[in-house]
């Protein structure tokens, strides 16, 4: 019923704006003008007349003019029938008034077929494009895009579009140089770029496999992972990152997802944990501090006995479940070891799985060093040093950066070590792998 009236209301003003000038008579101001030209046709007829008289006319040359003079006022004036009526006796407001009584009539006769019209018209077109039903539904406004804009649009949709051709390009040349590891990579990151999350899994899937323990594919894997998970890092999203967190215990991506993965995981305290690391590692004042800082805020709120308490049960947790390690390479085998080759520092489980339940990566020239693995330090969430009475402690060189163990590469070994035992335990790498 309202939108009913309103529309009624509309189509009143329309009518109260367009009918009343049709309705009346035409303005003086054409009047005058009809009247002017009336005049002016009396004058040129009296012209005529004396120059008729005065012998500089013909009588066939002055009927010609006066037809082309009556002509002439006939078209002014829009009256047919002035053409068969002598000027000089045509009374001087009969064709004004004619002209007047035709526009009446005609301004009437439109007034009426508008008044049909209109309703039919607007009715008929409303019936067919239009909903009542859009009254009861607030959409937003739209706003008006500027040039600028505009033209910043149409750049980012060509972009975007020659970025999908290369990207195709390239999907279409590693699928003819399959160990391309570097390609593999950068198809996942622009996948990645694109949201197509699916295939940029199956892109970095292959890089992991080409380059092995790399932190940085093993995250990019773990995040594609997680994105096509519904963004849940459970299962092995977490048991990537962990595994980079031990490879890079400072990894800006890898503090952030691990303390995600463990904040799902219900465990709130480890995730403060891996989250204040983060902090302190990231530029004081930026965004990303900020957003850490907000995160770490809304975690409090989940770990009843709150955040100091929090940050003492962390500490306590690491070092009822830690063992310190002295790692040194025996001299016969210095020649063997380059500064730059990489060291892993870990610790196993007597039986089963052989992932470390934490590891460290340092470097040969930092050799003889000193270590402490905790629980800090774990892979997943499920295989960690507290969960063990007896660990096995390892220290590697591999001179090819990979976490697998390959033959070439230097190791030492301590069989049996009680995590109770507070004494640093010392490693010496004094073999080779075969």
């Amino acid at each position: 019923m309202l939108f009913l009236l309103i529309v009624s209301v509309l189509i009143l003003i329309a009518f109260l704006v367009v009918l009343p000038p049709l309705w009346r008579k035409r303005p003086i101001a054409t009047a005058d003008l009809n009247q002017r030209n009336i005049d002016i046709a009396r004058q040129r007829l009296t012209e005529l007349k004396e120059q008729l008289q005065a012998g500089s006319l013909t009588q066939e040359l002055y009927n010609e003019q006066l037809v082309e003079l009556e002509q002439a006022l006939s078209d002014d004036l829009d009256i047919s029938r002035i053409g068969s009526l002598p000027i000089a006796t045509l009374p001087p407001s009969m064709a004004v008034e004619s002209h007047v009584k035709s526009s009446s009539s005609q301004g009437r006769w439109m007034a009426g077929v508008l008044i049909l019209a209109i309703p039919l018209v607007a009715g008929s077109l409303y019936w067919s494009l239009g909903s009542y039903r859009s009254l009861s539904q607030v959409e937003p406004a739209a706003v008006p895009m500027d040039a600028e804009s505009a033209a910043s649009l149409q750049e980012q949709s060509r972009q975007l579009e020659e970025m999908s051709k290369m990207v195709e390009g390239l999907a279409e040349r590693l699928k003819k140089q399959p160990d391309d590891a570097l390609g593999w990579t950068m198809l996942g990151r622009s996948y990645k770029y694109l949201q197509q999350n699916d295939k940029a899994v199956l892109a970095f899937e292959h890089a992991y496999k080409l380059i092995g323990d790399q932190p940085e594919i093993m995250l990019l894997y773990a995040d594609a992972l997680a994105f096509v998970n519904d963004q849940q890092l459970a299962g092995k999203p977490a048991e990537l990152v962990f595994k980079a967190l031990a490879i890079e215990p400072e990894n800006v991506t890898g503090l952030w997802l691990g303390g995600m993965a463990k904040a799902q995981a219900g465990e709130f305290v480890e995730a403060m944990g891996l989250w204040k690391k983060l902090e302190a590692i990231l530029p004081p004042g930026s965004e990303a501090e900020q957003e850490i800082q907000g995160l770490m805020a809304k975690l409090a709120t989940q770990i009843p006995e709150g955040v100091a308490q929090a940050e003492s049960k962390l500490t306590q947790l690491a070092h009822a479940a830690s063992v310190k390690v002295l790692v040194s390479l025996a001299p016969e085998l210095q020649k063997s070891a380059s500064p730059a080759d990489t060291v892993f520092i870990y610790a196993q489980a007597l039986s089963g799985p052989k992932m470390p339940l934490a590891i460290v990566r340092k470097q040969v020239s930092e050799l003889p060093i000193t270590v402490e693995l905790t629980d800090a330090l774990a892979m997943t969430p499920t295989m960690k040093l507290s969960t063990f009475a007896q660990v096995k402690l390892l220290a590697r060189i591999s001179k090819s950066g990979n976490a697998m163990q390959q033959p070439g590469d230097l190791i030492g070994v301590i069989e049996q070590v009680v995590l109770t035992d507070q004494a640093t335990q010392k490693i010496v790498i004094n073999s080779a792998i075969k």
